[in-house]
């Protein structure tokens, strides 16, 4: 029994790890986003106001990713450990 539940903490764990990594990707993408709009402003200085509204529009966009990624982090450290120990519990009374 004590080693289903650290599998399954660890399994959580790892989960979260993983679930983490996606935070990357909304980095890059929003870097690059960035850059490319200085690029435009300095070609185009008067084009200013729509480049940046279309940049912000963009990265809060890309920012929704590492947002669903974080909540789903959170779920596996906090929630689904208490779920599955109690579901493991309930199943090996049930066996008895």
């Amino acid at each position: 029994m004590e080693l289903a539940i650290g599998i399954i903490l660890g399994c959580c764990a790892l989960g979260t790890g993983i679930a983490m990594i996606a935070g990357v990707g909304p980095g890059i993408g929003e870097g690059n986003a960035v850059a490319s709009a200085c690029e435009a402003i300095a070609r185009q200085p008067e084009s200013k106001s729509s480049v940046t509204t279309t940049m912000l529009m963009g990265c809060a966009i890309a920012e929704t990713t590492g947002l669903y990624a974080l909540v789903i982090a959170i779920l596996l450290i906090f929630v689904a450990p208490g779920l599955l120990v109690d579901l493991l519990v309930n199943t090996m009374n049930g066996l008895k």
